[in-house]
């Protein structure tokens, strides 16, 4: 029966080879800028999730609360980062229903707070500063990490405002600002670098307890171990 089940799970993971290399095809990704330990940076990417992913994007997953685990007091949260008729022990839904979401963008939008764990950091980090005008896609919008024949953005690129309208060569990928935005190209990079280091920490918040706690374990058994083999010599010092 054991056998049978890892069985269906690798026929599981061949299936989806296809799909994920169709995502990913001729994609270079770039390195994303996380730090669980920059707590000015998680908090500005908190901010910048709130205020323009959040309105489609789920993070049922997360709870206001655990952001006082990045530095942010329960009144800070409160006046800059909670919706009317929230509260700071609710979690991070969005008012939007599913069945209306696919409805306007053609599937539901994913829940943020396990993205980064599915695709990874350096993947959202490309994806949010791969964006270019595409007049062939419903939303009037590529991605740099998709096919453009074979895989469509779904999404529209709510930050444009601030990054401006790129355009792609699609011989050699390489994308160029057409029309700048409100942010210069580095102030827009260090933005989506902290929302994406928000997004690392969202995924797994207590990464970092448990990175800590590592440490003292570590320790612990090392003494352990001195203290073992002191033990041993003690038993056996009249046979050897």
């Amino acid at each position: 029966m054991k056998t049978k089940n890892i069985f269906k799970k690798v026929l599981l993971v061949l299936a989806l080879l296809p799909i994920l290399a169709i995502a990913n095809e001729g994609a270079h990704l770039d390195k994303a800028p996380i730090d669980a330990s920059n707590k000015e940076s998680l908090q500005r990417g908190a901010r910048t999730f709130v205020n323009y992913c959040l309105n489609c994007h789920s993070a049922n997953y997360m709870r206001y609360n655990r952001l006082l685990e990045i530095g942010l007091t329960e009144q800070q949260i409160k006046d800059n980062l909670l919706f009317a008729g929230d509260k700071v022990g609710d979690q991070m839904k969005v008012a939007m229903s599913k069945a209306d979401a696919k409805k306007w963008f053609g599937v539901a939008p994913p829940d943020l707070s396990v993205e980064v764990r599915a695709r990874g950091a350096d993947w959202v980090y490309t994806y949010l500063r791969g964006f270019y005008r595409d007049n062939t896609s419903s939303t009037g919008w590529g991605n740099c990490v998709f096919d453009p024949v074979n895989c469509k953005v779904s999404m529209p690129h709510v930050l444009y405002e601030l990054q401006g309208e790129q355009k792609i060569n699609h011989e050699t990928h390489e994308l160029t600002l057409e029309s700048p935005g409100s942010l210069t190209v580095s102030e827009y990079d260090a933005l989506i670098g902290d929302l994406t280091n928000y997004l690392t920490f969202m995924s797994e918040p207590a990464k970092q307890q448990r990175n800590h706690l590592g440490w003292f374990v570590l320790l612990f058994l090392g003494v352990l171990f001195v203290l073992t083999y002191k033990l041993k010599k003690a038993y056996w010092k009249d046979i050897h």
